[in-house]
């Protein structure tokens, strides 16, 4: 079997277990399990597969066919034109999130040394990509999950990030003797009812911690929102993603709690995205 056979007979089968771009998957798989970059393989396309990439592409395949997101398998993925290490214990980062990061850049111009901290960071892809901008003199980031903490560490170092990372549940742990010009956060807001209903890709091998925003996926932006006063300058922003349907009830909890200019921002594919707002 040659390598361009073998690629597309992964994709035939992938294709048959549901997964979408099947035959980008299993090209993306061959050249982790072969090392060869895309020209090493377009020289070597009708090459015999050796043994021993063949049994590491077939493992990979095989962990694919069962919904395993194609970023754990790989053990990394791409957000915001850096690289970052991901696995079971921290969540993919998505395209959307990307938008994010760029509000949150926007309102970050002009403030001189900023301070800004990243509350349920996850794998750091946020706080990293802020910090790598330029923006940010101080960047913090605080996870629940040690776990996932220790990825996120993992980021930074390969990034050459200095970040600060504080295990703690919400602020409990932060230094309340430290204010912040900016406060980001992508918190669990999915509804524990609506999980079930994700995609094996994400009900199956996301951590449920990084999910479940409780009965109506408002929780962790009621106990933020509610403690962000304590921690960011006057003038400071807050600013969150959220779910495509939560942005009326997201915006009411922030006003509700101080903050003005409150601002609801679409991804690209329309849907509501990110809710801001500034402490007055």
């Amino acid at each position: 079997m040659t390598n361009k056979e073998a690629i597309d007979s992964a994709a035939v089968r992938l294709n048959l277990n549901n997964i979408e771009n099947s035959l980008y998957d299993s090209k993306q798989m061959f050249m982790e399990a072969s090392g060869m970059s895309t020209t090493d393989y377009l020289m070597h396309m009708t090459d015999d597969i050796s043994n021993e990439v063949h049994e590491k592409f077939e493992n990979m395949v095989q962990r694919r066919c069962s919904h395993e997101p194609l970023q754990h398998i790989l053990g990394k993925a791409y957000f915001y034109g850096h690289e970052f290490i991901v696995n079971k214990n921290v969540l993919v980062p998505r395209p959307d999130t990307e938008i994010l990061v760029e509000e949150s850049l926007k309102r970050l111009k002009g403030v001189n040394n900023a301070h800004v901290l990243d509350m349920c960071t996850g794998s750091g892809c946020i706080i990293i990509s802020i910090f790598l901008s330029g923006m940010a003199d101080r960047a913090v980031a605080v996870d629940y999950s040690e776990k996932a903490l220790s990825v996120a560490k993992q980021n930074a170092s390969l990034n050459n990030a200095d970040i600060e990372f504080i295990y703690s549940d919400l602020f409990e742990n932060v230094s309340d003797d430290e204010i912040f010009d900016m406060i980001v956060s992508n918190p669990p807001y999915i509804e524990t009812d609506e999980i079930e209903t994700l995609s094996d890709e994400v009900r199956l091998f996301d951590p449920m911690m990084a999910l479940d925003g409780d009965k109506d996926g408002l929780k962790f932006y009621r106990n933020i929102t509610e403690q962000a006063a304590g921690y960011l300058k006057r003038g400071g922003w807050l600013m969150y993603e959220i779910g495509c349907s939560q942005a009326v009830a997201v915006s009411e909890i922030m006003h509700k709690n101080g903050f003005a200019e409150v601002t609801v921002i679409k991804d690209l594919s329309g849907l509501d995205r990110v809710v801001c707002g500034k402490l007055m």
